[in-house]
């Protein structure tokens, strides 16, 4: 994913919840997954996809067990 697709995925998604904490950041190894964060919490992965002359990205949202309050 390009540096400019990136930041127009975070701007929308800045738009679209009204959170400007959102970050859609570059892997840190080359072939990683673009990580989405929220502030510096870790929250998922963006992946792009080319079908058909079309693009599109798909987030994949990570929750983990852990972070749960189940209720009684």
């Amino acid at each position: 994913m390009t540096p400019a697709e990136r930041a127009a995925v975070q701007a929308h998604l800045r738009r679209l919840f009204g959170n400007n904490r959102i970050a859609v950041t570059a892997p840190e190894r080359k072939g990683g997954s673009v990580e989405l964060k929220v502030g510096d919490e870790f929250i998922g992965t963006v992946h792009r996809d080319a079908e058909d002359g079309e693009v599109s990205y798909a987030i994949q949202i990570i929750v983990l067990s852990d972070d749960l309050e189940m209720p009684n």
